[in-house]
Protein backbone atom coordinates (compact mmCIF):
# COMPACT_ATOMS: atom_id res chain seq x y z
CA UNK A 1 0.00 0.00 0.00
CA UNK A 2 1.34 3.32 -1.08
CA UNK A 3 0.22 7.16 -0.44
CA UNK A 4 -2.59 7.71 -2.59
CA UNK A 5 -1.47 11.70 -3.19
CA UNK A 6 2.41 11.90 -3.71
CA UNK A 7 3.66 13.94 -0.97
CA UNK A 8 7.85 16.35 -0.98
CA UNK A 9 9.46 18.05 0.82
CA UNK A 10 9.47 21.79 -0.09
CA UNK A 11 11.32 23.50 2.31
CA UNK A 12 13.29 22.58 5.05
CA UNK A 13 15.23 24.89 8.09
CA UNK A 14 16.29 23.72 11.33
CA UNK A 15 18.44 26.09 13.93
CA UNK A 16 22.01 25.40 15.04
CA UNK A 17 22.03 22.92 17.52
CA UNK A 18 23.71 23.51 20.95
CA UNK A 19 23.87 23.43 24.66
CA UNK A 20 24.49 27.08 25.25
CA UNK A 21 23.91 29.49 22.27
CA UNK A 22 20.41 29.67 22.76
CA UNK A 23 20.25 29.72 26.55
CA UNK A 24 18.18 32.94 26.51
CA UNK A 25 15.57 31.64 24.32
CA UNK A 26 12.46 29.83 24.49
CA UNK A 27 11.10 26.87 22.84
CA UNK A 28 9.07 28.51 20.61
CA UNK A 29 11.35 31.32 19.95
CA UNK A 30 13.36 28.53 18.43
CA UNK A 31 10.55 26.84 16.62
CA UNK A 32 9.98 30.15 14.79
CA UNK A 33 13.97 30.45 13.85
CA UNK A 34 13.44 27.20 12.23
CA UNK A 35 10.17 27.87 10.42
CA UNK A 36 11.31 30.74 9.23
CA UNK A 37 14.57 29.08 7.88
CA UNK A 38 12.67 26.76 6.16
CA UNK A 39 10.16 29.23 4.51
CA UNK A 40 13.54 31.33 3.23
CA UNK A 41 14.54 27.82 1.50
CA UNK A 42 11.36 27.81 -0.85
CA UNK A 43 12.71 28.31 -3.78
CA UNK A 44 9.42 30.37 -5.34
CA UNK A 45 8.71 31.77 -1.99
CA UNK A 46 5.98 30.58 1.01
CA UNK A 47 4.21 32.13 3.29
CA UNK A 48 2.90 30.26 6.63
CA UNK A 49 -0.70 31.10 5.74
CA UNK A 50 -0.10 28.91 2.87
CA UNK A 51 -0.01 25.53 5.13
CA UNK A 52 -3.09 23.99 5.95
CA UNK A 53 -2.09 22.51 8.90
CA UNK A 54 0.78 21.94 11.50
CA UNK A 55 2.87 18.88 13.37
CA UNK A 56 4.52 19.80 15.74
CA UNK A 57 7.25 16.77 17.28
CA UNK A 58 7.62 17.49 21.00
CA UNK A 59 8.82 14.82 23.78
CA UNK A 60 8.30 17.18 26.93
CA UNK A 61 7.93 20.52 27.07
CA UNK A 62 5.82 20.49 30.19
CA UNK A 63 8.89 19.22 31.99
CA UNK A 64 11.89 21.15 30.01
CA UNK A 65 9.58 24.33 29.84
CA UNK A 66 6.75 23.99 32.28
CA UNK A 67 4.64 24.34 28.73
CA UNK A 68 2.05 22.63 27.62
CA UNK A 69 -0.51 22.82 24.73
CA UNK A 70 3.12 23.22 22.55
CA UNK A 71 1.37 22.76 19.47
CA UNK A 72 -1.51 25.75 19.91
CA UNK A 73 1.67 28.14 21.12
CA UNK A 74 4.10 27.39 18.00
CA UNK A 75 0.85 28.10 15.51
CA UNK A 76 0.18 31.41 17.07
CA UNK A 77 3.70 32.20 17.24
CA UNK A 78 3.87 31.21 13.01
CA UNK A 79 1.18 33.63 13.09
CA UNK A 80 -1.31 30.69 11.54
CA UNK A 81 -4.46 30.57 13.74
CA UNK A 82 -6.85 29.39 13.43
CA UNK A 83 -4.92 26.42 11.23
CA UNK A 84 -5.80 23.38 12.98
CA UNK A 85 -2.40 22.54 14.92
CA UNK A 86 -1.40 18.56 16.40
CA UNK A 87 1.47 18.10 19.41
CA UNK A 88 2.80 14.80 18.73
CA UNK A 89 4.34 12.82 21.07
CA UNK A 90 6.73 9.73 20.89
CA UNK A 91 9.64 9.98 23.18
CA UNK A 92 12.43 10.55 20.71
CA UNK A 93 10.67 9.63 18.21
CA UNK A 94 7.96 12.35 18.10
CA UNK A 95 9.03 14.57 14.84
CA UNK A 96 9.70 10.99 12.84
CA UNK A 97 5.85 10.36 13.85
CA UNK A 98 4.72 14.13 13.01
CA UNK A 99 6.33 13.66 9.68
CA UNK A 100 4.83 10.38 9.36
CA UNK A 101 1.42 12.36 10.01
CA UNK A 102 1.56 14.66 8.04
CA UNK A 103 2.33 13.27 4.80
CA UNK A 104 -0.57 11.04 5.73
CA UNK A 105 -3.12 13.73 5.99
CA UNK A 106 -1.58 15.07 2.30
CA UNK A 107 -2.07 12.21 1.47
CA UNK A 108 -5.55 11.42 2.07
CA UNK A 109 -6.73 14.98 0.38
CA UNK A 110 -7.29 16.58 3.05
CA UNK A 111 -4.60 18.77 2.93
CA UNK A 112 -2.13 20.37 0.21
CA UNK A 113 0.69 21.66 2.04
CA UNK A 114 1.63 21.69 6.21
CA UNK A 115 4.32 22.66 8.32
CA UNK A 116 5.72 19.80 10.11
CA UNK A 117 8.92 20.80 13.03
CA UNK A 118 9.96 19.43 16.24
CA UNK A 119 11.42 21.49 18.95
CA UNK A 120 13.04 20.83 22.59
CA UNK A 121 14.75 23.16 24.88
CA UNK A 122 16.72 21.20 27.39
CA UNK A 123 19.25 22.87 28.84
CA UNK A 124 17.04 25.12 31.24
CA UNK A 125 17.19 22.01 33.21
CA UNK A 126 20.40 20.09 35.02
CA UNK A 127 21.83 16.70 33.81
CA UNK A 128 20.42 15.09 36.66
CA UNK A 129 17.59 16.74 35.76
CA UNK A 130 17.36 16.26 32.14
CA UNK A 131 18.22 12.15 32.49
CA UNK A 132 15.31 11.98 34.76
CA UNK A 133 13.14 13.86 32.12
CA UNK A 134 13.87 11.29 29.54
CA UNK A 135 13.45 8.66 31.58
CA UNK A 136 9.80 9.62 31.40
CA UNK A 137 10.36 7.15 28.32
CA UNK A 138 11.48 4.28 29.62
CA UNK A 139 9.22 1.70 31.92
CA UNK A 140 7.99 3.53 34.92
CA UNK A 141 7.49 0.31 36.57
CA UNK A 142 10.26 -1.88 35.92
CA UNK A 143 13.02 0.31 34.53
CA UNK A 144 12.99 4.30 36.28
CA UNK A 145 11.88 2.81 39.54
CA UNK A 146 14.92 0.77 40.05
CA UNK A 147 17.11 3.56 38.50
CA UNK A 148 17.29 1.91 35.01
CA UNK A 149 17.42 5.16 33.08
CA UNK A 150 18.94 4.77 29.47
CA UNK A 151 22.73 5.29 29.56
CA UNK A 152 22.09 1.78 31.62
CA UNK A 153 19.65 0.66 29.17
CA UNK A 154 22.01 1.11 25.72
CA UNK A 155 24.78 -0.74 27.71
CA UNK A 156 22.51 -3.62 28.45
CA UNK A 157 22.29 -3.82 24.74
CA UNK A 158 26.00 -2.83 24.19
CA UNK A 159 26.83 -5.43 26.59
CA UNK A 160 24.31 -7.94 25.13
CA UNK A 161 25.63 -7.41 21.90
CA UNK A 162 29.26 -7.62 22.16
CA UNK A 163 28.28 -10.71 23.82
CA UNK A 164 26.46 -12.41 20.81
CA UNK A 165 28.80 -10.67 18.41
CA UNK A 166 32.20 -11.15 19.91
CA UNK A 167 33.22 -7.83 18.98
CA UNK A 168 34.71 -4.75 21.45
CA UNK A 169 33.90 -1.19 22.41
CA UNK A 170 36.61 -0.28 19.82
CA UNK A 171 34.10 -0.22 16.82
CA UNK A 172 31.92 1.73 18.48
CA UNK A 173 34.75 4.00 19.34
CA UNK A 174 34.96 4.15 15.62
CA UNK A 175 31.57 5.24 15.26
CA UNK A 176 32.54 8.38 17.70
CA UNK A 177 35.70 9.22 15.60
CA UNK A 178 33.53 9.46 12.10
CA UNK A 179 30.61 11.06 13.07
CA UNK A 180 33.01 14.16 14.78
CA UNK A 181 35.12 14.06 11.62
CA UNK A 182 31.13 14.67 10.00
CA UNK A 183 30.14 17.49 12.17
CA UNK A 184 32.87 19.42 11.96
CA UNK A 185 31.79 19.97 8.19
CA UNK A 186 28.38 20.55 9.48
CA UNK A 187 27.75 24.71 10.42
CA UNK A 188 24.85 23.24 12.41
CA UNK A 189 25.64 21.11 14.25
CA UNK A 190 26.62 21.25 18.27
CA UNK A 191 29.99 19.66 18.03
CA UNK A 192 32.51 21.74 15.91
CA UNK A 193 35.77 19.76 17.07
CA UNK A 194 36.73 16.36 15.67
CA UNK A 195 38.06 13.69 18.20
CA UNK A 196 41.72 14.47 17.27
CA UNK A 197 41.27 18.15 18.29
CA UNK A 198 38.79 17.77 21.56
CA UNK A 199 41.46 15.65 22.73
CA UNK A 200 44.15 18.30 22.39
CA UNK A 201 42.00 21.04 24.26
CA UNK A 202 41.29 18.61 27.16
CA UNK A 203 44.79 17.08 27.40
CA UNK A 204 46.15 20.51 27.57
CA UNK A 205 44.66 21.20 30.72
CA UNK A 206 46.79 18.30 32.23
CA UNK A 207 49.64 18.80 29.76
CA UNK A 208 49.43 15.33 27.90
CA UNK A 209 49.45 15.00 24.23
CA UNK A 210 47.27 12.08 22.45
CA UNK A 211 49.03 10.61 19.56
CA UNK A 212 45.43 9.41 18.15
CA UNK A 213 41.71 9.54 18.59
CA UNK A 214 41.71 6.38 19.77
CA UNK A 215 44.15 7.08 22.51
CA UNK A 216 42.49 10.20 23.94
CA UNK A 217 38.81 7.52 23.50
CA UNK A 218 40.60 5.02 25.75
CA UNK A 219 41.77 7.39 28.44
CA UNK A 220 40.44 8.59 31.55
CA UNK A 221 39.26 11.93 30.01
CA UNK A 222 36.40 9.49 28.82
CA UNK A 223 34.70 8.58 31.66
CA UNK A 224 32.90 4.71 32.02
CA UNK A 225 29.15 6.57 31.80
CA UNK A 226 27.00 2.97 32.20
CA UNK A 227 29.35 0.33 31.04
CA UNK A 228 30.93 -0.30 28.46
CA UNK A 229 29.68 3.01 27.47
CA UNK A 230 31.82 6.04 27.92
CA UNK A 231 30.66 9.83 27.87
CA UNK A 232 32.01 10.10 24.05
CA UNK A 233 29.28 7.42 23.08
CA UNK A 234 26.51 9.37 24.17
CA UNK A 235 24.86 12.04 22.52
CA UNK A 236 24.88 15.78 24.16
CA UNK A 237 21.76 17.71 25.88
CA UNK A 238 20.59 19.85 23.67
CA UNK A 239 18.34 23.05 22.65
CA UNK A 240 16.70 23.42 18.72
CA UNK A 241 14.22 23.26 16.69
CA UNK A 242 13.91 22.03 12.59
CA UNK A 243 10.91 22.22 10.62
CA UNK A 244 10.08 21.06 7.21
CA UNK A 245 7.36 21.78 4.52
CA UNK A 246 5.43 18.82 2.91
CA UNK A 247 3.31 19.43 -0.11
CA UNK A 248 1.35 17.44 -2.49
CA UNK A 249 2.62 16.19 -5.46
CA UNK A 250 0.16 18.33 -7.11
CA UNK A 251 0.90 21.97 -6.07
CA UNK A 252 4.84 20.83 -4.85
CA UNK A 253 5.55 22.72 -8.40
CA UNK A 254 3.86 26.16 -7.40
CA UNK A 255 7.07 26.70 -5.03
CA UNK A 256 10.21 24.56 -6.18
CA UNK A 257 11.42 23.00 -9.50
CA UNK A 258 13.37 20.18 -7.35
CA UNK A 259 11.30 18.73 -4.91
CA UNK A 260 12.45 16.00 -2.61
CA UNK A 261 9.64 13.49 -2.76
CA UNK A 262 8.89 11.26 0.61
CA UNK A 263 8.58 7.72 -1.25
CA UNK A 264 8.32 5.21 1.53
CA UNK A 265 7.42 5.08 5.37
CA UNK A 266 6.62 2.87 8.12
CA UNK A 267 6.57 3.03 12.05
CA UNK A 268 6.18 0.51 14.21
CA UNK A 269 5.92 -0.39 18.26
CA UNK A 270 7.58 -2.25 20.61
CA UNK A 271 7.22 -3.33 24.15
CA UNK A 272 9.20 -0.53 26.37
CA UNK A 273 10.79 -2.37 28.61
CA UNK A 274 13.79 -3.85 27.81
CA UNK A 275 13.41 -6.90 29.44
CA UNK A 276 9.89 -8.17 27.93
CA UNK A 277 12.40 -8.56 24.97
CA UNK A 278 13.64 -12.12 23.23
CA UNK A 279 16.83 -9.59 22.04
CA UNK A 280 18.30 -7.20 22.93
CA UNK A 281 20.81 -6.71 19.98
CA UNK A 282 18.16 -5.84 17.99
CA UNK A 283 14.80 -3.27 17.80
CA UNK A 284 12.11 -5.38 16.31
CA UNK A 285 9.75 -1.71 15.35
CA UNK A 286 13.07 -0.61 13.18
CA UNK A 287 13.07 -3.84 11.25
CA UNK A 288 9.12 -3.87 10.94
CA UNK A 289 9.11 0.25 10.10
CA UNK A 290 11.66 -0.33 7.82
CA UNK A 291 10.13 -3.37 6.05
CA UNK A 292 7.07 -1.00 5.37
CA UNK A 293 9.02 1.52 4.31
CA UNK A 294 10.79 0.02 1.60
CA UNK A 295 7.94 -2.26 0.66
CA UNK A 296 6.06 1.00 -0.03
CA UNK A 297 9.04 2.73 -1.90
CA UNK A 298 9.86 0.06 -3.52
CA UNK A 299 13.13 -0.27 -3.46
CA UNK A 300 15.24 -2.66 -1.09
CA UNK A 301 18.29 -1.58 1.67
CA UNK A 302 20.71 -1.47 -0.95
CA UNK A 303 19.04 1.39 -3.20
CA UNK A 304 20.04 3.69 -0.16
CA UNK A 305 22.64 5.75 -0.64
CA UNK A 306 22.81 7.81 2.27
CA UNK A 307 21.03 7.84 5.21
CA UNK A 308 20.70 9.25 8.80
CA UNK A 309 20.06 6.77 11.81
CA UNK A 310 19.35 7.57 15.59
CA UNK A 311 22.82 7.38 17.19
CA UNK A 312 21.70 8.68 20.64
CA UNK A 313 24.28 6.20 21.59
CA UNK A 314 27.43 4.82 19.81
CA UNK A 315 25.48 1.30 20.11
CA UNK A 316 22.62 2.30 18.93
CA UNK A 317 23.92 2.90 15.57
CA UNK A 318 25.46 -0.35 15.09
CA UNK A 319 22.42 -1.83 15.90
CA UNK A 320 20.38 0.11 13.58
CA UNK A 321 22.56 0.09 10.33
CA UNK A 322 21.83 -3.86 10.79
CA UNK A 323 17.93 -3.48 11.72
CA UNK A 324 17.59 -1.30 8.43
CA UNK A 325 19.41 -4.38 6.40
CA UNK A 326 22.83 -2.04 5.43
CA UNK A 327 25.10 -4.99 6.81
CA UNK A 328 24.52 -8.42 8.25
CA UNK A 329 23.53 -8.86 11.55
CA UNK A 330 26.94 -8.38 14.25
CA UNK A 331 28.94 -6.42 11.31
CA UNK A 332 27.45 -2.69 12.20
CA UNK A 333 30.48 -1.95 13.90
CA UNK A 334 32.69 -3.95 12.02
CA UNK A 335 31.63 -1.44 9.30
CA UNK A 336 32.38 1.74 10.94
CA UNK A 337 35.67 0.42 12.07
CA UNK A 338 36.20 -0.80 7.91
CA UNK A 339 35.36 3.46 7.19
CA UNK A 340 32.06 1.45 4.98
CA UNK A 341 30.16 4.08 6.75
CA UNK A 342 32.11 6.83 6.42
CA UNK A 343 31.67 9.95 4.30
CA UNK A 344 33.38 9.09 1.35
CA UNK A 345 32.37 5.19 2.17
CA UNK A 346 30.01 2.76 0.43
CA UNK A 347 26.89 4.06 2.54
CA UNK A 348 27.50 7.22 3.94
CA UNK A 349 25.70 7.08 7.65
CA UNK A 350 24.84 10.37 9.51
CA UNK A 351 27.18 12.59 7.36
CA UNK A 352 25.80 15.86 9.38
CA UNK A 353 27.46 14.36 12.84
CA UNK A 354 24.48 12.79 14.11
CA UNK A 355 23.04 12.59 17.60
CA UNK A 356 25.94 11.85 19.12
CA UNK A 357 27.82 14.90 17.48
CA UNK A 358 24.82 16.93 15.83
CA UNK A 359 23.06 17.11 18.64
CA UNK A 360 19.90 15.58 20.09
CA UNK A 361 17.02 17.84 21.12
CA UNK A 362 14.79 15.29 21.44
CA UNK A 363 11.76 16.16 20.19
CA UNK A 364 13.20 18.28 17.24
CA UNK A 365 15.72 14.87 15.73
CA UNK A 366 13.57 13.37 13.18
CA UNK A 367 12.61 16.55 11.58
CA UNK A 368 16.47 17.63 11.63
CA UNK A 369 17.27 14.13 9.45
CA UNK A 370 14.56 15.71 6.95
CA UNK A 371 16.16 18.36 6.88
CA UNK A 372 19.69 16.95 6.11
CA UNK A 373 17.72 14.42 3.26
CA UNK A 374 16.41 17.75 1.84
CA UNK A 375 19.64 19.29 1.93
CA UNK A 376 21.77 16.30 0.70
CA UNK A 377 19.41 15.42 -2.31
CA UNK A 378 19.27 18.60 -3.44
CA UNK A 379 22.91 18.80 -3.59
CA UNK A 380 23.17 21.60 -0.75
CA UNK A 381 24.98 20.13 2.23
CA UNK A 382 27.82 22.04 1.65
CA UNK A 383 31.08 19.93 2.93
CA UNK A 384 29.46 17.20 4.28
CA UNK A 385 27.75 16.46 0.83
CA UNK A 386 27.55 12.84 -0.37
CA UNK A 387 28.28 12.94 -4.21
CA UNK A 388 25.65 11.84 -5.82
CA UNK A 389 23.35 10.76 -3.46
CA UNK A 390 19.89 10.39 -4.89
CA UNK A 391 17.76 8.24 -2.72
CA UNK A 392 18.40 8.62 1.34
CA UNK A 393 16.70 6.84 4.40
CA UNK A 394 16.25 8.30 7.84
CA UNK A 395 15.29 6.53 10.66
CA UNK A 396 14.21 7.93 14.17
CA UNK A 397 13.80 6.10 17.21
CA UNK A 398 11.61 6.97 20.20
CA UNK A 399 13.69 6.02 23.85
CA UNK A 400 15.08 2.07 23.52
CA UNK A 401 12.73 1.33 20.60
CA UNK A 402 9.40 1.17 21.94
CA UNK A 403 8.67 4.02 18.52
CA UNK A 404 10.13 3.88 15.62
CA UNK A 405 9.49 5.90 12.29
CA UNK A 406 11.24 5.83 8.70
CA UNK A 407 10.73 7.46 5.77
CA UNK A 408 12.96 6.91 2.58
CA UNK A 409 13.31 9.63 0.31
CA UNK A 410 13.81 10.46 -3.20
CA UNK A 411 15.69 13.45 -5.28
CA UNK A 412 12.36 14.72 -7.15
Amino acid sequence: MGLHRGVSIVGAGMTRFHNKLHIDKTGRELFVEAALDAAGSVDKGFSFKDANALFVGNFTSDVFEGQGHTAAVMADWLGINPTPAYRIEDACASSGAALNLGAITIASGMADVVIVGGVEKMSRLTTDQVTDALALAADSSFETSVGFTFPSIYAAMASSYFKKYNTTWDQLAAITIKNHRNCILNPKAQFQLDIIATGKKMGEKSGRIFKNEMEFLRSDLNPVIASPLKLFDCCPVSDGAAAVILASDKVARKYTDTPVKMIGMGQASDTIALHSRPDFTTLRAAVKASEDAYKMAGVTPKSIQVADVHDCFTIAEAIATEDLGFFPKGQGGKAAEEGKTALNGELPINPDGGLKAKGHPVGATGVAMAHEMFKQLRRQAGQHQVNGAEVGLIHNVGAAGASVAVQIYRRG
